[in-house]
């Protein structure tokens, strides 16, 4: 599906299949660490974000005025960090965490726009992490919000919202993780 440009009337139907087959693909690169396609995904002004909770339950609002535990405003920012998991700069990531991604309920957010050059859509999902280091493994789950944006290039995710809804994080948490 990546390399078509905006269909106009694109269906439900075939807009959640363009959803699914990114989600879908997000996750498996990520289990594989094939980190060049998946950074490829991205939108260069892409956001990436996952929201803390406060103490009182609310979810933050604003990553400029409330706090994140993932934040990048940019593909810039998504692409440092790759650098830093391949190179020994990432103590805490070698040797490199194994995942599993599972993604369910993947729905879109709301109908295409008539040009659809634009897809939101929402998925829920189950992470196991395994931390050799550690030798301990842990489950992170929620749900997270795509925007999908159709160029010249194909689809590309224009923003991720991970809503971490298990966010006592006991060890550390690593885009790999979500």
């Amino acid at each position: 599906m990546s390399g078509a440009p905006a269909i106009a009337g694109l269906s439900p139907k075939d807009a959640l299949d363009i959803a699914r087959d990114i989600i879908e693909r997000e996750a498996v690169l990520l289990e594989e660490q094939r980190w060049d396609e998946w950074v490829d995904l991205y939108a260069p002004d892409c956001v990436y974000w996952v929201p803390a909770w406060s103490r009182d339950g609310r979810l933050g609002h604003d990553p400029m005025r409330t706090l994140s535990l993932i934040y990048y405003a940019s593909r810039a920012g998504l692409e440092d960090r790759i650098v830093r998991i391949r190179s020994a700069q990432s103590p805490a990531g070698r040797p490199p965490l194994r995942t599993a991604h599972l993604r369910s309920n993947i729905r879109l957010e709301e109908p295409p726009e008539s040009d659809a050059a634009v897809i939101r859509a929402r998925t829920t999902f189950t992470n196991h992490v395994f931390f050799p280091r550690q030798e301990a493994s842990i489950s992170y789950f929620g749900y997270s919000k795509f925007t999908l944006r159709s160029d010249a290039d194909g689809w590309k995710i224009e923003r991720k919202k991970v809503i971490l809804q298990n966010d006592y994080i006991a060890t550390y948490l690593d885009i790999c993780c979500l």
